[in-house]
């Protein structure tokens, strides 16, 4: 036994220090023991990323001391407890909420070590140290241990080179079936202790390699009852054994290349045309990059080689956010391709390694080192897990982490994403994570970057016609020129994956033009993708119609994507056996034939020794599809008039959905909207779907009354979608006779079309005049300089409001005007400077203070005096400008004027 009758022989002068002997750890590891629960088990075992192979060991452990004397052993095997240090143990303890537990363990092992552990800080770094010694007297020992070998018993204390008899007082009773696994956990390869008559004494000596070397010897005891082996985790290497690292690293490049090359290699921009797949650098087509600076502010990037900074002290952690369908994991694709081919001048050719794992495929899994291998490795692969760790470990890495709002793992707070994210482990990675807009990782650190997709501009879409599709330009014209004179179109084909849908279909012959809604956008395109496959298939077994009625049969596919998408853990893969047994083999072939279902092969890599298993699953194309299909069945579910959405559906994420729904149904679109209305949260999700309907109920307007009474903000960083949906509310509500109380545009102005007057928003969209509109704010990004032409443009467009009462403007810098437009008549405009907040009243054609009431002199601006009752006379006027300019001059705009001037 450790504590009673094994020795431990240290000694020797190798590159690896040594530790210093602690009487009663081994009775520490049996107490500790005692108070590890199952759940505490399973939680610690996910934060030290233990591999599923001994994650399913310690779930079929006979007993849960049994289970907890294996996590014991392996804790102390990977180094999160040791003789001198538990503080990694005691850290997750208190991570998972369970500081009582800590504390507990905590007083086990002064208890039974007699070693104090200093308060946080100190043991964080790991720093213990004995109790009755000096810290010079701590230091002394641990010299001496290092440089003389001496022999000690495990278990006495550290001044006795006795062997301490098993009847001594000073042991703590052991129970038979603890006293079999800890010695199984201490014995060699070849040595039988369990349901022996022997004593058996084990000396442990520390070679000048630092590997350990066991000796026994026997003497004759009541036998003791075996629990049975115990297994050793395979990713901890035997001693004196590791991998050559110059030939794996090798094989693990070449391995992850193979693999890369497999998933870009097989880009299928339209569903069903499966015989022309491509390589990403065939289609792929830049889109607009966005970087957050600051709080709310958004500077454009060049391309996505800037995504990483190159100044030192940048984030290694970038959040890649975008829309559904605006190319994020088309943008990974191409990562994966630049480091495969190490294309010159690309930074992600750059790392030793770069992996791209999709999230969606990650359930379950524990560790990076297991999903590298159970995803990004051939199945046959002859790297093993401990090869996998131990090269990720020593490496120049990225790891682009897709598709984070599908990843099944998200609401498990230890999820070794988030343990990445956070910065716990893993942190000499630099990690890309895309995600939906609408599903940022929670509670990121202030150092992780930000980076926003903006779609496709009208070059882009050119672009990727000319490489992609044709390069006939009469051909190129004609697809663009809809783009320009349908509203709905641009917005919509500002998604990548929209604008190429469109370019290929109308390419193809495509009426899509003609479509006016998002709703009659998606339903037209699925309608070209059957009856492509219906005639594809016309000279099959099955006839066209048969396919078509199986194509309009689609209830049970209905409610599995609707029951998927609203439970509170999102499922995007089935098994295809489930699948199958679903919706039936017919309708199931037609769906895959089609390309809106996809089928993928799945490995999963079980315990060392194992035989891989292959499944195939299925998914749909891509989750607005299944967004598609999910709003039938809702429409269904709201004929009942007391059925209530979930109040776990996150509205924003699945707006695509209830979207569709209500351009799918009139009646029950109406109901949507009411029960969108009625949720705290569902204000946003009601100006989306609003414009989807034809016409107007009573309840409809009712439901927008009560949101445009309350204003309606429009953000620069709200999407194009959501801009172009909220301008045809405006617009309808105008046309209704709604009365809309107030129109805030955050830092999302442009300019003024001098033609038609509307307003222009950075975004190229335009707000037209709204006949019921009471007061119009017009926020604009700090240091704005608006010019004459803006300014005038904007007093002629308060004209067409009939109802306009208030104008405001605030944080920029109005231009000198002699006269105002006498139009203007009992429009109250009101304009607030970027100087300390001062703000003035057009009165009589004069600015006057707001506040006070009185008349702003050049005298009273230079003191900053509210109190006085002068004229605002030019030369003022022109301080005012140089102090803005100076109180602005590192704002953006200040900085673009400053660059063009040069």
């Amino acid at each position: 036994m450790a504590d009673s009758s094994s020795t431990y022989q240290a000694g020797g002068s190798g590159d690896q220090p040594k530790k210093s002997i602690i009487p009663g750890f081994g009775r520490f590891k049996v107490a500790l023991s005692t108070v590890l629960t199952m759940e505490i088990i399973m939680q610690l075992a996910y934060i030290f990323e233990y591999p599923n192979c001994l994650i399913d060991g310690l779930r079929k452990a006979d007993t849960t001391t049994s289970c907890a004397l294996l996590m014991v052993s392996g804790m102390e095997e990977r180094g999160q407890i040791a003789p001198h240090d538990i503080s990694q143990l005691l850290d997750s303890l208190k991570e998972i909420g369970n500081p009582g537990t800590a504390s507990t363990v905590q007083e086990l092992f002064l208890k039974h070590t007699d070693i104090p552990i200093e308060e946080e800080g100190a043991h964080s770094q790991g720093v213990i140290r004995e109790r009755g010694h000096s810290e010079a007297e701590n230091e002394a020992t641990v010299d001496r241990d290092h440089d003389e070998p001496s022999q000690k018993t495990v278990g006495a204390p550290a001044s006795s080179m006795s062997t301490m008899s098993p009847t001594s007082s000073s042991l703590m009773p052991i129970a038979p079936e603890l006293m079999g696994h800890l010695m199984n956990s201490m014995t060699p390869p070849g040595v039988n202790i369990a349901g022996s008559n022997n004593v058996v004494n084990i000396s442990c000596h520390v070679q000048s390699t630092g590997s350990v070397q066991l000796a026994t010897s026997s003497s004759q005891l009541d036998p003791v009852p075996s629990p049975g082996p115990v297994p050793t985790p395979d990713h901890v290497p035997p001693p004196n054994q590791e991998s050559d690292v110059p030939d794996t690293m090798s094989t693990f490049i070449q391995e992850l290349k193979e693999t890369g090359k497999a998933l870009y290699d097989k880009i299928q921009p339209i569903p069903y045309i499966k015989d022309e797949l491509d390589s990403v650098d065939k289609v792929f087509i830049e889109v607009g990059l966005e970087r957050r600076v600051g709080k709310d502010s958004w500077k454009k990037l060049g391309s996505y080689h800037d995504i990483f900074p190159k100044e030192k002290g940048n984030p290694r952690i970038q959040i890649i956010e975008g829309d559904p369908g605006y190319g994020k994991s088309t943008l990974a694709l191409q990562m994966v391709y630049d480091w495969c081919n190490e294309v010159s001048g690309s930074p992600f050719s750059g790392p030793d390694i770069l992996i791209c794992l999709n999230l969606r495929q990650l359930k379950g899994i524990t560790s990076i080192a297991q999903a590298i291998k159970q995803c990004s490795l051939p199945f046959d692969s002859k790297l093993k897990l401990l090869d996998v760790e131990q090269l990720i470990s020593k490496s120049n890495i990225w790891v682009i982490f897709d598709a984070y709002d599908e990843y099944p793992d998200q609401h498990n707070k230890v999820n070794f994403v988030m343990q990445m994210l956070k910065g716990k482990i893993g942190q000499h990675v630099n990690i890309l994570l895309t995600t939906r807009s609408s599903c940022i990782p929670p509670a990121l650190g202030a150092r992780t970057g930000r980076i926003r997709l903006t779609g496709f501009d009208n070059a882009a879409q050119e672009r990727y016609i000319r490489k992609v599709v044709t390069g006939d330009d009469e051909v190129v014209k004609k697809v663009l020129k809809h783009l320009n004179i349908n509203p709905t179109l641009g917005v919509l084909c500002r998604a990548p994956l929209f604008s190429v849908m469109y370019a290929h279909l109308t390419h193809k012959g495509s009426m899509l033009h003609e479509i006016s809604s998002v709703t009659g956008f998606f339903g037209h395109m699925i309608s070209c993708f059957l009856s492509h496959t219906q005639n594809k298939l016309s000279g099959a077994d099955e006839s066209p119609e048969n396919l078509q009625t199986h194509a309009d049969t689609h209830a049970a596919l209905d409610k599995l994507a609707f029951e998927a998408l609203t439970s509170k853990m999102q499922q995007l893969v089935w098994d295809r056996t489930f699948f199958v047994g679903e919706l039936g083999e017919v309708f199931y072939k037609l769906y895959v034939d089609v390309g809106i279902l996809v089928e993928e092969k799945e490995t999963h890599i079980p315990a060392p020794g194992k035989v891989p298993q292959h499944k195939t699953v299925v998914r749909f194309y891509h989750k607005l599809f299944g967004e598609w299909y999910a709003a039938y069945h809702l429409i269904e579910c709201v004929k009942s008039r007391s059925y209530i959405l979930p109040e776990n559906i996150n509205l924003y994420d699945l707006k695509f959905l209830f979207m569709f729904a209500c351009g799918l149904d009139q009646p029950g679109g109406s109901q949507v909207i009411k029960l969108l209305g009625e949720r705290k949260d569902g204000a946003e999700s009601v100006v989306l779907c609003a414009p989807q309907l034809k016409e107007w109920s009573h309840d409809i307007q009712t439901t927008v009354r009560r949101i445009v009474s309350s204003g309606i903000d429009i953000y620069i960083s709200d999407s194009r979608l959501l801009q172009q949906s909220t301008i045809q509310l405006l617009e309808l509500a105008s046309q209704h006779k709604i009365p809309i109380s107030q129109v805030m545009l955050l830092e999302s102005f442009s300019s003024v079309d001098p033609d038609s007057l509307p307003l222009v928003l950075r975004s190229g969209l335009c707000l037209p005049p709204l006949s019921t509109l009471k007061e119009l704010v017009i926020w604009t990004e700090p240091g704005r300089e608006v010019t004459v032409d803006e300014w005038t443009g904007i007093l002629n467009y308060t004209n067409q409001c009939q109802l306009l009462k208030k104008l405001k403007l605030d944080l920029c810098l109005l231009p000198w005007m002699d006269s105002f437009p006498t139009s203007l008549g009992s429009v109250e405009v009101r304009w607030v400077t970027a100087i300390d907040g001062h703000e003035y009243t057009l009165q009589s054609g004069r600015w006057q203070n707001w506040r006070s009431g009185g008349i702003l002199t050049r005298g009273a601006y230079d003191d900053l005096n509210e109190d006085s009752g002068e004229i605002l006379t030019r030369g003022a006027y022109d301080d005012l400008v140089t102090k803005f300019r100076e109180r602005c001059s590192d704002t953006p705009w200040q900085e673009r004027r400053r660059a063009e001037r040069e």
